[in-house]
């Protein structure tokens, strides 16, 4: 072991020791693991802070922003609000096919359950 190694178990054990340990948040429940596979690993970091703080990458907001927009349309009775939301609507969706393509997302697995996808989210 080298000997930042040792100091820090040192340290670990004293704080064992204090009872720093015994009333943590969350103890007795079993940790979240997130899956990162699919974030490159030098975008894990930062990934990690926007998530934690709430910020959704964009194809998932665009992705929200048009199950919101499906469900207005949907609910709507006048057709001047229809034809705008569906104007919205369709934008929302040309900027997530540019941005899927961009991202490699047309690849034939993405080909294969995109029916799927849509489906699910209602288009």
């Amino acid at each position: 072991m080298d000997i930042l190694a040792v100091l820090a178990e040192e340290k670990i054990r004293e704080a064992m020791r204090r009872g720093e340990f015994a009333n943590l948040a969350g103890k007795g429940r079993p940790l979240e693991v997130d899956d990162l596979s699919h974030v490159p690993e030098e975008l894990r970091a930062g990934y990690i802070i926007l998530k934690n703080a709430g910020v959704l990458p964009e194809e998932m907001q665009l992705k929200k922003e048009m199950v919101t927009l499906q469900q207005l349309i949907d609910c709507c009775y006048e057709e001047e609000q229809k034809t705008g939301l569906k104007k919205k609507l369709t934008e929302k969706m040309l900027r997530f096919n540019m941005l899927m393509e961009k991202r490699k997302m047309n690849n034939s697995a993405f080909q294969f359950y995109r029916d799927k996808i849509y489906g699910r989210l209602g288009f």
